[in-house]
């Protein structure tokens, strides 16, 4: 599965700034950075969700292996 832990921190201190949290700082406002911190959060699992669904692709080249043999 993907590495879903971190962009789920990130939407969970998000929530929290942007619903639990009522202060300014000098003139920042405290629920903007965490409506930011979730949306990207978001964002972030997202992606990780579709990078896990999407098959691997790989080119594999398969090349003869040849032995020669140095006779004198």
């Amino acid at each position: 599965m993907a590495d879903a832990g971190p962009p789920l921190a990130l939407i969970a201190v998000g929530l929290v700034l942007w619903l639990a949290v009522n202060a300014t700082l000098a003139g920042i406002s405290i629920q903007t950075i965490g409506i930011i911190l979730f949306v990207v959060g978001v964002l972030w699992l997202v992606i990780e969700l579709v990078q896990a669904r999407s098959p691997r692709r790989r080119v594999v080249r398969e090349e003869p292996v040849v032995r020669e043999r140095d006779v004198y």
